[in-house]
């Protein structure tokens, strides 16, 4: 079910302290943490803390949730003082989302081309 926690799901058990992530923010609806696999000099995850499949699942079923997602991806930018940076959100295999469990990536710290990928 929508915004209930995954037994199965790696960012859940972020959330639940139960796998250890080096966090940088936390709200009462969000966590943002490093990436263990960094693609750019700053590569923080955003996710929220109730389980949603992906991007559209989060803004369709849960829009306010959406919106702090990417008010602390904003906030965690001015944290790492990136004055340029990208968020991503990858949905589906082909767009390589590889955690099912909606989250978006915060990179910066090097010039990012476009188009990406």
């Amino acid at each position: 079910m929508a915004g209930e926690p995954q037994d199965d799901c790696l960012f859940c058990k972020i959330v639940a302290g139960q796998i250890p992530a080096t966090i940088v923010r936390e709200t009462d609806t969000t966590v943002a943490f490093r990436d263990i696999n960094p693609q750019a000099p700053t590569h923080v995850l955003v996710i929220p803390k109730a389980h949603y499949r992906d991007a559209a699942a989060l803004a369709a079923g849960a829009p306010q949730l959406a919106a702090d997602v990417l008010c602390e991806a904003g906030a965690v930018a001015a944290d790492e003082q990136l004055d340029s940076y990208r968020i991503v959100f990858n949905t589906g295999s082909g767009a390589g989302q590889t955690v099912w469990h909606t989250h978006a990536h915060v990179l910066g710290g090097r010039g990012l081309e476009w188009p990406p990928g």
